[in-house]
């Protein structure tokens, strides 16, 4: 009998197939004591372990590129922490085996970071992944990961680590469906990249029995179990529709009246670029450095390293516009070299602008490689830094940017609340705004963006969120300068009519999105999305602001 479940719907599309579970986490080692004499062998055995793991890492986000890669190349880095190393061996001394060396003080560090504030305790998933894959080389048992099968699947977990995720294979995966997770966490953001259907934030879905038939509605986050033919058939043939309508649309991004809105792609760094490309991004949102400084937690990259790989993506896109955000550091994303270790709550502490502020080598290195790599291209260069707070911070990017002789625009990324009450404040010492609507939304609710418990705060169709987008794009308005959004928010076909109606003058994300929300916008006139704005913002919930857009935009 049919059974409709719901969780998050965080990537288009339609997935019809049968279910198969991820594989099965490693058991834990048993706790035996070995003789001392072993011990030197039993460490050699535990730093092989973690150095196979960590170049299989490095290996898989090398294969991926893009997004991914740097997702892995961190979790990499987190096999090869050399604390933890130390405490392996620590242990081994005392008689333990390689295995359950690794097992506890993984353990041991697990319980740190889940006590270290919500921020850190997102980033468990990913450490479990990396204990495991280390545990599973020791014992000489398969690695946990998406299962074996010859026939197309749809996979449920209870989460996704980033190097399963990273590696998918389209054409047997057919879509998945995860527990945990929300929808800005880093599995979505991959599953979007992919453009492979995906539902998250489940609860009970490694329940479904394996090889139930289920249908997944990635825009809705609708899981129908056992569906009718009817059901199957009515899904397939919207799916269809949907397809048909985004080969059909081509060319910038306008609503049907004509008004003009730039639709730009998310990158990670060069090997993003093709896919936006083909998607026909105008432009570039949001280049995301940090993919070049996480070769190296040590050291920044050099000078021409940087220019170089900065050039290769400026010159995918001749004439047309490309938003650089100078390198966002710390928090889920800690370098040696630039942020404290010992912050409580890093999140809330030194980083992003704050980091580059208080290391202005690092910062000056950065902006003279981009002026470098701009050199003689005729692209439309914008600079932008990340948790920009007030105004302090705003004159400060400014200064350090034309210190360093960089011919572009200047601009400040509103992530933290308190730049959009203060934009206008802002918007007199830089030229232009960018949301990031994924912190924002982390920051405006108290609610991490890593944790499935909390992801209907995280949801970007909050009332309250909208009305910060709001804020900020009155603000540009009046001062005559563009409010763009950046943030996964702008992904979502329907909250992209909504965000135009908002007042903001460019939308970017992930180049598998694109198709759908230039299709979407083509649909509607400015007045009527307009109208979907202001209903959505009337609302008390992000379901019902979801539904009210709806509403006005289907003519009800």
């Amino acid at each position: 009998m049919e059974t409709t479940l719901r969780g998050v719907g965080v990537s288009h599309g339609v997935a019809i197939g049968e279910v198969r579970h991820m594989g099965t986490a490693v058991l834990e080692p048993p706790a035996k004591q070995i003789p001392a004499e072993e011990a030197g062998r039993e460490q050699g055995r535990a730093r092989q372990a973690v150095e196979a793991v960590a170049a299989d890492l490095i290996a898989r986000g090398n294969l991926a590129g893009g997004e991914a890669q740097h997702v892995l190349e961190a979790q990499a880095m987190m096999a090869q922490d050399p604390e933890l190393m130390s405490d392996v061996e620590r242990r081994i001394a005392v008689g333990s085996t390689a295995e359950r060396a690794v097992y506890d003080a993984f353990a041991a560090y697990r319980a740190l970071l889940a006590n270290a504030g919500e921020y850190l305790a997102g980033r468990v998933a990913d450490l479990d992944d990396v204990r495991n894959r280390i545990v599973a080389r020791l014992l000489g048992v398969p690695m946990p990961g998406v299962p074996d099968s010859d026939e197309p699947y749809v996979l449920i977990a209870r989460d996704l680590a980033p190097a399963d995720t990273a590696l998918l294979d389209p054409t047997l995966v057919l879509g998945f469906v995860t527990e945990e997770g929300g929808p800005t966490s880093h599995s979505a953001i991959l599953a979007r990249a992919l453009g492979v259907p995906a539902v998250v934030a489940l609860p009970g879905a490694g329940e479904l029995a394996e090889g139930t038939v289920i249908a997944v509605d990635g825009s809705t986050g609708e899981i129908f179990v056992d569906p009718s033919a009817e059901k199957r058939a009515e899904m397939e043939s919207a799916a269809a529709a949907r397809k048909a309508a985004l080969s059909a649309s081509t060319g910038p991004g306008a609503t049907s009246d004509g008004h003009k809105m730039p639709l730009l792609a998310n990158v990670g760094g060069p090997g993003d670029v093709p896919a936006a490309v083909e998607a026909g991004a105008e432009g570039v949102g949001l280049f995301r450095t940090e993919f070049l400084f996480l070769d190296d937690s040590k050291q920044a990259p050099s000078e021409e390293k940087q220019v170089a790989a900065y050039r290769a993506v400026l010159e995918a896109f001749p004439e047309g516009r490309v938003v650089v955000r100078v390198l966002d550091a710390g928090a889920d994303k800690p370098l040696d070299f630039l942020t404290p270790a010992d912050e409580p709550n890093p999140a809330l502490g030194v980083r992003g602008l704050r980091s580059l502020l208080d290391h202005p080598e690092v910062l000056r290195t950065q902006l003279t490689a981009l002026a470098k790599a701009a050199e003689g291209l005729p692209v439309y260069l914008e600079v932008m830094a990340p948790m920009v707070a007030d105004r302090i911070d705003a004159k400060a990017f400014a200064d350090a940017c034309r210190g360093a002789g960089l011919q572009a625009k200047f601009g400040a990324m509103v992530e933290i609340p308190s730049a959009a009450l203060r934009a206008r404040s802002i918007l007199q010492e830089v030229e232009f705004l960018s949301l990031g609507t994924n912190d924002l939304a982390q920051y405006t609710f108290a609610a991490d963006r890593q944790v499935g418990a909390v992801s209907r705060l995280q949801d970007p169709w909050q009332p309250a969120l909208l009305d910060l987008v709001a804020l900020s794009a009155e603000a540009a308005r009046a001062e005559g300068k563009s409010c763009g959004v950046c943030g996964e928010a702008a992904a979502d076909p329907l909250l992209a009519c909504v965000l135009t109606g908002l007042g903001v003058t460019s939308l970017s994300m992930g180049a598998a999105s694109i198709p759908y929300v230039r299709a979407t916008l083509a649909k509607y006139t400015l007045a009527q999305c307009e109208r979907a704005a202001n209903a959505a913002r009337s609302a008390d919930s992000a379901d019902e602001a979801r539904k009210a857009a709806q509403a006005v935009l289907s003519g009800e």
